[in-house]
């Protein structure tokens, strides 16, 4: 073998300071491209194999060996695949940009379409070792049989060095001498986190090592092994001191051989055939893919080849129906490799609401595997996934409505939020929207008819919510923040329909139009407020003397705006009361007798202040049932009350 010495070989002129400062700008990527590159070499080893090219040793299994020495500062990577010879090294790590797996895809194309399994598409990933070490090695063996092992070792990533190595079986070993910060930076701790982020599913088993670690566990081990020994001898001369033949309970030490683990899970849940799956094996992944303890409550299994080579599961997790739920995680893979979470080119936003993986080898990564390439393809994956989730919805509605009922509370912000955001999910589900009614049941909202009405408080509008019951309305509960905004949405795509909360029009006839005037007259006084709308209308006997409406219009205006300067952090909701005042009515029951009373009052002379009494009283009491009664109102509430009592036990 030859001894060469040189220069790494760029196509672009100084590529390698932006390699590895911009391309690969989290350090944790490093390990993920070598433990890749390993997954690679035995993807090539097996598919050699699979064609007769190529042979390994009986009962051998396929592995990654990932082995730290914190004290010496030294990581190494170690596989057991296809290795490479001295002019491959210089083929392929010598000239960057030089995809090792795209020519070996391409040379064996026309010997088997099954190229699933070959992770990289680009011949950089190698060179993001040197983002935390101060030297890198590669020892290799190629499995022809015929080359001799070969080393590679550099420095910088520019000048290097290559010659014979010693190495005596088949694969590549990576060693990287870490550097100070990278040896701060990569504990046991951390590498097994790295590992599990990104190498969790990946398709051959990664034993992690912490040198350290095995040299206190064989420390144990022996302890043990000695204090077991030694517990025996005692035994023995126990019952030779008692002259016993009987050594029935003085057992040979035993102890189970320390097996090594895989880090990672090499046949997650998403290759199966979701016909093969149980329930309980969905809800064990979930668990571990997630570690959320609490059951999903219904999934997608997705797993097809055409138009896309696509695998995944997306789970609908238990989200009480708020916000927070906002950091639910996609996890994208790529062949088994953890790519990044939610990557909203593939995921729209409002998927985020659920927690999944999605495995798709056609992505069209770039080189860092962080971002995507090409939009059209990339948007067709994406409606895909969004008419699978809602096709899901609407099946359920259909076959499982009762159960779909249940699942609502979780997941209504969920559908709602994705009405909003995304135009086809919402022609796909606009007809299974639900609310819960005042009743306790759900209602689809297709079923309400054109004037749909509301409470988003049903305690402090439980009045309003009697009348709105006695007309025949069905009143259902619309309390969310995402709320007033989905109501204006469905408003928009529907002209014909129209949101009412209960507290914004009271249905009714015109009654006493002859007294009408003289009522408003007085309420308007009464309120201290000349501009106040007064209707007065029949409402039936069994309802208040007086109630208070707000236009819908103003008050959705108030609160839209609320929320919306409340997510700037802007101002409070006072300066936005005094911005977007909300028009209130008051509706004055002719049906009621103490408006009867009233009115009759008002015609006796003299009885003027007892009358304005009387009918601050009323106002003040549609006020209260209207939850806008103030402090200082409601002092001046309870004095009158106290002066109207004691005027009645003296009469």
């Amino acid at each position: 073998m030859t001894h060469e010495k040189g220069n790494v070989s760029v196509n672009t002129e100084n590529i390698f300071p932006i390699i590895r400062k911009w391309l690969y700008s989290d350090r944790d990527i490093f390990l993920r491209e070598l433990v890749s590159n390993a997954a690679d070499a035995i993807s090539k080893m097996k598919k050699l194999t699979n064609l007769g090219e190529a042979k390994i040793g009986e009962g051998e299994e396929y592995k990654i060996k990932v082995t730290l020495d914190p004290k010496k500062k030294v990581l190494k990577v170690e596989d057991n695949g296809i290795g490479m010879s001295f002019d491959e090294i210089k083929k392929y790590i010598n000239q960057i940009a030089f995809s090792g797996a795209m020519d070996f895809v391409e040379k064996y194309k026309d010997k088997t379409s099954d190229t699933a399994g070959i992770i990289g598409h680009f011949g950089l990933g190698f060179y993001s070792a040197f983002m935390v070490s101060d030297k890198v090695r590669i020892d290799t063996l190629s499995y022809d049989g015929t080359s001799p092992a070969a080393s590679w070792e550099s420095e910088d990533g520019m000048a290097y060095e290559m010659g014979e190595s010693d190495k005596e079986s088949r694969g590549t070993s990576i060693t990287l001498e870490l550097s100070d910060e990278g040896g701060k930076f990569l504990t046991a701790d951390k590498s097994r986190e790295i590992l599990r982020k990104y190498c969790a599913f990946m398709p051959y088993p990664i034993y992690f090592t912490d040198l350290e670690e095995e040299k206190n566990r064989v420390k144990e081990e022996e302890k043990r092994r000695k204090e077991k020994e030694k517990e025996k001898k005692e035994k023995l001369e126990s019952k030779e001191a008692e002259d016993s033949e009987d050594t029935s309970d003085v057992s040979d030490f035993e102890e189970k051989p320390y097996t090594p683990r895989p880090i990672n899970d090499t046949h997650p849940l998403w290759l199966k055939n979701p016909k093969d799956c149980t329930d309980e094996e969905y809800k064990e992944f979930y668990t571990k893919a997630f570690n959320d303890y609490r059951e999903p409550l219904f999934w997608i299994h997705l797993n097809m080849d055409y138009p896309f080579d696509l695998k995944g599961i997306l789970y609908f997790p238990q989200m009480d129906n708020t916000y927070e739920t906002l950091d639910g995680r996609i996890k994208l893979f790529y062949n088994q490799v953890f790519v990044a979470d939610n990557i909203k080119e593939v995921i729209p936003d409002f998927l985020f609401l659920l927690k999944g993986c999605l495995d798709c080898p056609d992505l069209p990564l770039n080189v860092s595997r962080s971002f995507l390439q090409n939009d059209g393809y990339v948007q067709k994956l994406s409606s895909h996934i969004i008419k699978k989730v809602a096709d899901k919805l609407t099946g359920l509605f259909k076959k499982s409505r009762d159960d779909f009922d249940k699942y609502w509370t979780d997941i209504g912000v969920f559908v709602k939020y994705g009405c909003m955001r995304e135009e086809k999910f919402y022609d796909k589900v606009k007809d299974i929207l639900l609310a819960r009614n005042v009743t306790g049941g759900m209602s689809a909202l297709q079923d309400l008819g054109e004037k749909i009405y509301y409470t988003n408080d049903e305690k402090k509008q439980v009045a309003y919510i009697e009348m709105a019951k006695d007309k025949g309305n069905t009143v259902v509960v619309l309390d969310h923040e995402l709320d007033p905004n989905f109501m204006s949405f469905l408003e928009y795509k529907n002209n014909k329909v129209k949101f009412v909360r209960v507290d914004s029009e009271i249905a009714g006839e015109e009654g006493m139009q002859e007294r009408k005037e003289s009522l408003e007259s007085l309420f308007r006084k009464a309120s201290g407020d000349e501009k106040l709308e007064v209707q007065v209308k029949s409402l039936g006997e069994s309802a208040l003397a007086a109630v208070l409406t707000e236009t819908e219009e103003s008050r959705r205006m108030q609160e839209m705006q609320k929320l919306y300067m409340r997510q700037l952090g802007g101002k409070s909701d006072m300066d936005i009361a005094s911005l977007f005042p909300v028009k209130q009515i008051l509706v004055v029951n002719t049906d009621s007798s103490l408006v009867s009373k009233l009115s009759a009052l008002a015609d006796i002379p003299g009885k003027e202040d007892k009358t304005e009494n009387f009918a601050k009283h009323i106002y003040d009491l549609a006020r209260l049932s209207h939850g806008s009664l103030d402090a200082s109102g409601m002092n001046d509430f309870l004095k009158r009350s106290t002066d109207l009592i004691s005027e009645l036990v003296e009469s």
